[in-house]
């Protein structure tokens, strides 16, 4: 997005959580979800968000329902997506951020904060279990968040670095430092969309400038770029998707989304087709639910005022 081993939690395992193997391929992580009884050719395809929200994540878990956040205060928009109405679950505060987001199966939301900061809600009620001060406030841009094995990890714009927080209320953040292939370009956005790789042992970061894919070691912060086939590059590289060994890249002022097919080691990402859409204004992150992308629009083109309207769409996958 742009402007900007700890044991499973009890809570978990009583709400029956996954095993870590089944956690690195569910959703949550970037994943395919299982589709809904009946039919969605009545839902819609557009729905719109207060304005002025200022819209860059969006997380979709389990039951229809996209929670998008705001730049502007941090707050937290809920909507149904069979009917397309909505209402704000967290009303934010003075000096919060929301931009990238991750539901769990066990109904808490993982926020990153830009400044700083991840912060936890649950899902039902939006209320705010807890706030991870992952870096300084300043020279840092947490950017996006995805969830693999007992952590929820978040990309650092700004750094060279990702933070695995365990997933839960409690326990101690992890600092992975990105060597390897990884350049830091210093004054713009590096890392922003992250997602767990096919075999559930590593991560797949996009660095938007100058465009590159790698594929990240959890044990280690080893980072290896993904040579792309048929692309020279995935400039303006945003939120990330993947579904199996189909990743799909999110190219926020491109308006355009490159899907890959990744090899069996993720070393490699073959250009398979675009998705184009005229209702793309500057899209960010995507999620899915059941054969649908949805993804918000955050309009970095147009006037970011209270006055400016904001909206989610979704594409076939």
């Amino acid at each position: 997005m742009t402007p900007n081993h700890h044991p499973h939690p009890s809570r978990r395992a009583l709400l029956g959580g996954a095993a870590l193997a089944t956690l690195a391929v569910a959703a949550g992580t970037g994943t395919a979800t299982a589709a809904p009884a009946g039919s969605r050719a009545g839902w819609p395809t557009e729905f719109p968000l207060p304005d002025g929200w200022l819209p860059e994540g969006i997380a979709i878990g389990r039951k229809p329902y996209a929670y998008m956040g705001s730049r502007a205060n941090g707050a937290i928009y809920r909507t149904d997506l069979r009917t397309g109405e909505g209402t704000v679950l967290y009303a934010g505060a003075t000096g919060q951020v929301a931009v990238g987001l991750k539901l769990d199966q066990d109904g808490l939301l993982y926020v990153a904060g830009s400044t700083g900061v991840a912060r936890v809600h649950d899902s039902r009620t939006g209320e705010i279990r807890t706030t991870h001060q992952l870096t300084d406030a300043t020279s840092h841009f947490i950017n996006d968040v995805t969830l693999l094995g007992d952590r929820a990890w978040f990309t650092d714009s700004r750094a060279a670095a990702l933070y695995g927080v365990p997933r839960g209320c409690d326990g101690t953040v992890r600092t992975l430092p990105l060597t390897g292939d990884w350049v830091q370009t210093p004054d713009v956005n590096n890392a922003n969309g992250i997602v767990g790789a096919p075999d559930g042992r590593a991560l797949i970061v996009v660095s938007s400038t100058p465009g590159k894919l790698y594929n990240v070691s959890v044990k280690t912060g080893y980072a290896t770029e993904i040579a792309l086939v048929g692309a020279d590059s995935v400039a303006a590289g945003d939120g990330l998707w993947r579904i199996g060994r189909t990743l799909y890249v999110v190219q926020n002022r491109l308006n355009l989304i490159s899907v890959f097919d990744l090899d069996a080691k993720a070393t490699t990402a073959t250009l398979r087709r675009t998705i184009t859409d005229p209702r793309f204004d500057v899209p960010t992150t995507a999620a899915q639910f059941g054969d649908r992308l949805y993804l918000v629009n955050a309009r970095f083109t147009s006037p970011q005022t209270p006055e400016t309207t904001f909206n989610a769409v979704a594409v076939p996958v």
